[in-house]
């Protein structure tokens, strides 16, 4: 804890951390909102899952586009935009009258329209800490960022029972506003300027570690995504207990994210920490029982956090500075499309009589081929235990005079 606290008081980085936490506060409540208020309205977990889906594909579309642009526009503009444009789509998901498709619709809107705030925070943390706090740094990240699912699910999920859904969604759009200000203002955002990338869009996520921290995060995420359906499926809307046990899923993470945020990431890193997941994920097929899923669910989080740190590390200590958020964008674009596939594999097989149960059968098995994932391509992750996190620099060549 010391060493966190060190990291703390390095100029900008607490300052960084909150902004983009509120920031991104919205991200942890959008599903449950989307997901409470399209039920609500059509009766179908289906249908839910489904419009739920077209949001998270929309962000994984946009994910390395505009996190790309960032670097030819800067992060202000492509901010400022986005923010714009997804409060737009949210409020009329919150107000309009609307049928299945035009649900997706303004869903897939609001996807395409996400701020980018999470590659333009990691692309920033390089300029402001020494090589050796980075690692430390994105593993604090990665646990602090558990605050919004320990937050978001429970403010969501009683707004949305005890005011309505409607209340729910027009909460998610004031936060929307008032953090994605907040970082955009900040002085760090305006001070890193990202380089203007020279390879060709996409050619980021063809290097291995890029491509492993896409896949497993596609897998990781999916099954995140499939217990989170599952509980709301379990609990319903008549109480707290949904959001509680979701809550309780993001303490577990909170706290393995801090006792492991300081063991050097070595290439079996991914596995063990995925390992403690899929053991979490298989145990709540066992039993409905609060009490159980939350205890489960506890234990499945100490490693999720800690698996995100990895992905966070070994994408940066892989690419040029120039190309850290378009990498960002393209591992969050594995992550949206897991959550999108999670979610609507665990809606159908709710609807389809599997009941809650299927939702963690989908859970576990996303986070078993992760595990299988990581075991076999082992060899691709880097050695940072006695390597420098840090992204390459970009280099170009020298004008000089020719005498």
């Amino acid at each position: 804890m010391a060493g966190y606290r060190d990291l703390l008081r390095t100029p900008g980085v607490g300052r960084m951390i909150a902004a983009q936490l509120v920031a991104r506060l919205p991200n942890g409540m959008i599903s449950l909102a989307i997901l409470m208020h399209v039920e609500q309205r059509t009766g179908s977990y289906g249908a839910a899952g489904i419009v739920l889906a077209a949001a998270s594909v929309g962000q994984a579309i946009a994910g390395p586009v505009t996190s790309r642009w960032m670097g030819a526009w800067g992060m202000r503009r492509v901010l400022t935009l986005t923010l714009l444009v997804c409060t737009g789509a949210v409020l009329a998901l919150a107000l309009l009258p609307l049928n299945l498709p035009g649900y997706m619709a303004l869903a897939l809107l609001a996807g395409l329209s996400t701020p980018p705030v999470q590659s333009a925070v990691r692309t920033i943390y390089p300029k402001l800490v020494n090589a050796g706090q980075l690692t430390p740094l994105f593993s604090l990240d990665a646990s602090l960022q558990e605050i919004i699912w320990i937050v978001a699910p429970v403010a969501i999920t009683l707004v949305s029972t005890q005011a309505g859904t409607v209340q729910g969604l027009l909460m998610v759009a004031i936060i929307l506003v008032a953090g994605g200000a907040w970082f955009i203002l900040s002085p760090e955002v305006g001070r890193v300027r990202i380089p203007r990338s020279r390879r060709a869009f996409g050619l980021v996520v063809l290097k291995p570690p890029v491509m492993l921290a896409t896949v497993i995060g596609f897998l990781l995420i999916g099954a995140c995504s499939a217990v989170e359906v599952g509980v709301v499926a379990t609990f319903g809307h008549g109480g707290v207990e949904a959001g509680l046990v979701l809550a309780v899923f993001s303490v577990g993470s909170l706290a393995g994210g801090l006792a492991f945020g300081h063991i050097p990431i070595g290439p079996w890193a991914m596995a063990r920490r995925l390992l403690i997941v899929t053991i979490g994920l298989t145990l709540t097929m066992l039993s409905l029982n609060v009490l159980w899923i939350g205890g489960t669910l506890l234990l499945a989080g100490l490693g999720v956090a800690p698996a995100l740190a990895v992905l966070f590390a070994i994408t940066t200590a892989s690419v040029k500075f120039s190309e850290t958020a378009e990498a960002f964008g393209w591992a969050g674009t594995g992550q949206l499309i897991g959550a999108a596939a999670g979610s609507a594999v665990a809606g159908i097989l709710i609807d389809g009589g599997g009941g809650p149960s299927g939702a963690y059968l989908a859970a576990a098995l996303f986070a078993v081929v992760g595990l299988i994932v990581a075991v076999v391509f082992v060899r691709a992750f880097p050695d940072l235990r006695d390597r420098d996190p840090s992204p390459y620099p970009d280099t170009e060549p020298i004008q000089t005079a020719r005498l």
